[in-house]
């Protein structure tokens, strides 16, 4: 018989790591697609209803944006700057809701959020 290490075996996901995040957030697997947060994946949850319901045409899991564009400066490349939503609903209407389901909000988060509102006023921004 072989034996391995507790490390060894949480790596492998062969028994739970109760390490918990930076935000005390779990990730949750539904629909074998993992989740940051316990609340992200409810929310999946609620939108497959409400698609089933016909309430919402249909949805999306993580949209990216950029919010400035990449460009060169003293001869190296700077990396755009993007934001990744957590949904985005389309609705019945052709309008576009993008959805953030952030527990916590860091400083990071809400300079994203402001350019985002900024460069993309064509679409609802909503936090759940």
């Amino acid at each position: 018989m072989t034996h391995i290490s507790e490390k060894k075996a949480k790596e492998l996901g062969l028994i739970p790591n109760d390490k918990k995040s930076k935000y005390n957030a779990r990730k949750t697997v539904v629909d074998g697609i993992t989740f940051d947060s316990k609340k992200e994946s409810e929310y999946y949850c609620e939108l497959k209803l409400r698609v089933q319901a016909g309430e919402i045409e249909s949805f999306d899991l993580q949209p990216a944006f950029i919010l400035q564009d990449g460009f060169k400066a003293n001869g190296k490349t700077i990396r755009p700057i993007t934001y990744r939503g957590d949904f985005q609903i389309n609705h019945k209407d052709g309008s576009i809701e993008i959805v953030d389901t952030k527990g916590f909000r860091t400083e990071v988060y809400r300079i994203k959020k402001k350019l985002f509102l900024r460069r993309y006023p064509q679409y609802k921004f909503t936090e759940a």
